[in-house]
């Protein structure tokens, strides 16, 4: 219940941060696809769309409207909309995902991994283990309102094969909406979970996340590193891991 006025501080401090976002590390121009969270569309990421734009980064909108699950059109649609990015720029594509568009940038990087350059998710539950997660997706299933389609996207708990692309995790342990557990991978190479404070529908206008994926898009192609935040922005990101 406290998530939209939380939101509002996270956008207060994203402006009282501005200049420091300013001067984050700029793009060089490869496609950045940017996925919205469930029952929003491209409005909800026009902010953090034009700030990453503003640094040099070729950012898109999902152009589907409203998210209202993965049907068969979405699945398609978001296929056919990364091959065109890939193909018109002849370079990889930066996949951000905020919430269940997380998910959608997983299975998009797992099915089109030759077009897909990395991944950061924001506030996105893709772990299999919280039961809390399978219980909602078996209510979903069984209920009589589910958009048709809906099953052309596997579960997040039964995708198959691996995720062969560097990948960011961000969440907050103050997040109203999902479980932060579910959002965190397990330790390997070219994997990383990042820790901001805030609420989870201001992930998108977060200042710490604006740097964050300035930083991690900024990085070249085959450079990849674990993520360090600069000294002014340390307050925002937790130590613990």
């Amino acid at each position: 219940m406290t998530e939209p006025w939380r939101a509002g501080v996270d956008l207060a401090a994203l402006l009282g941060t501005w200049p420091l976002p300013a001067t984050a590390p700029r793009g060089d121009g490869h496609p950045v696809l940017v996925l919205p969270g469930l029952l929003t569309g491209d409005p909800s990421t026009m902010l953090l769309r034009r700030a990453l734009l503003a640094l040099g980064h070729d950012v898109s909108g999902w152009s589907l409207g409203t998210n209202r699950g993965p049907t068969g059109r979405v699945v398609q649609d978001l296929r056919a909309r990364l091959d065109q990015l890939h193909r018109d720029s002849g370079r990889r594509v930066s996949l951000v995902g905020w919430s269940l568009g997380g998910l959608y940038a997983q299975e998009l990087a797992r099915a089109r991994p030759g077009s897909v350059r990395g991944l950061i998710t924001l506030g996105s539950p893709f772990l299999r283990r919280p039961p809390w997660v399978q219980t909602l997706s078996q209510l979903v299933d069984r209920g009589p309102w589910p958009p048709r389609g809906t099953a052309a996207l596997p579960r997040p708990w039964a995708e198959a094969g691996s995720l062969r692309v560097p990948a960011t995790s961000v969440f907050s342990r103050a997040d109203g909406i999902v479980d932060w557990s579910a959002c965190r991978y397990p330790v390997r190479r070219h994997r990383e979970n990042v820790e901001v404070r805030g609420s989870h529908l201001g992930l998108a206008h977060n200042p710490a996340v604006l740097w964050l994926l300035a930083d991690r898009l900024g990085t070249a192609e085959g450079a990849w590193k674990p993520f360090r935040p600069p000294l002014a922005l340390r307050p925002f990101f937790p130590r613990r891991r």
